[in-house]
């Protein structure tokens, strides 16, 4: 039966480590769901997305993080088959059934209690005072100070040849008009270009460090030169135009009811 605890145990253990690796990728900037699907992935050694492995390999925190991961993941995945082999090789059949049906109850206890949002959220903030006492990462939350809810996100975009932002100054590609802001750029040779002005010029292999909405980021992404890409970004605009207009009227009708107050 030991055996059979020594399974549960590296479950809660790996679990922890999973969270911590994830609130930890999370203060370097990753999406929440991005950083724990990731972080998931060094530790049990399944592997990245492409899109999103450059993220992690590009960034030299993020790629200690997942470094250290898969150390502990293939150290703790042998561990733990270890001693599940122990828990019911050279036990009676009525023995085997009582250690699977404890081992059962135990991952079902940890299933409920690993999604239960409170707990999650608890455990999150505990995790991020701990690293923000013990480490030197950087904890601001620019969620916050950004207002990003919604559909509104950070993302790193790498430029590419053949993409449509390549080759172009920030006023030719007009983003802002897209509702695009672009915060700064990284240089292939690691100069980080802040607050970039129209006359900066987007080359390949920097990357755009941009806010707007998820799903024309997404999209601008994919978006590569020539006639369509230029179709995309004139339909993008006129979808911005129409969410403006939409906020101007929201805007009038409030001033309205303060004025009818």
């Amino acid at each position: 039966m030991s055996a059979v605890v020594s399974v549960l145990l590296i479950v809660v253990l790996s679990y922890f480590i999973i969270r911590i690796a994830a609130v930890a990728l999370t203060i370097t900037g990753l999406a929440e769901d991005v950083a724990i699907f990731q972080a998931t992935s060094a530790f049990t050694g399944v592997g990245f997305t492409t899109n999103e492995s450059e993220m992690i390999v590009d960034h030299p925190v993020r790629r200690r993080i997942a470094l250290t991961l898969m150390w502990i993941g293939n150290i703790g995945i042998v561990t733990g088959i270890s001693s599940l082999m122990l828990a019911f090789l050279g036990a009676s059949g009525r023995a085997q059934a009582e250690r699977l049906f404890v081992l059962l109850l135990g991952l079902a206890c940890l299933w409920v209690l690993a999604h239960s949002e409170r707990l999650e959220r608890t455990i999150s903030k505990v995790i991020e005072q701990a690293l923000a006492h013990w480490t030197d990462l950087d904890i601001r939350d620019y969620a916050a100070l950004l207002r990003l809810s919604g559909e509104y996100e950070i993302i790193e975009l790498f430029v590419e040849e053949g993409d449509w932002v390549a080759h172009k100054t920030l006023a030719e590609l007009e983003l802002n008009e897209e509702g695009i802001q672009v915060l700064g750029i990284v240089r292939p040779d690691g100069t980080y270009v802040g607050a970039p002005t129209g006359r900066t010029r987007v080359l390949p292999g920097d990357t755009l460090i941009l806010y707007g909405r998820a799903s024309l980021l997404a999209e601008l992404d994919k978006r590569i030169e020539g006639a369509s890409g230029d179709r995309a970004h004139e339909a993008a605009c006129v979808e911005q135009q129409r969410i403006l207009s939409e906020q101007a009227q929201t805007d009038h009708y409030s001033d309205y009811r303060e004025e009818a107050a």
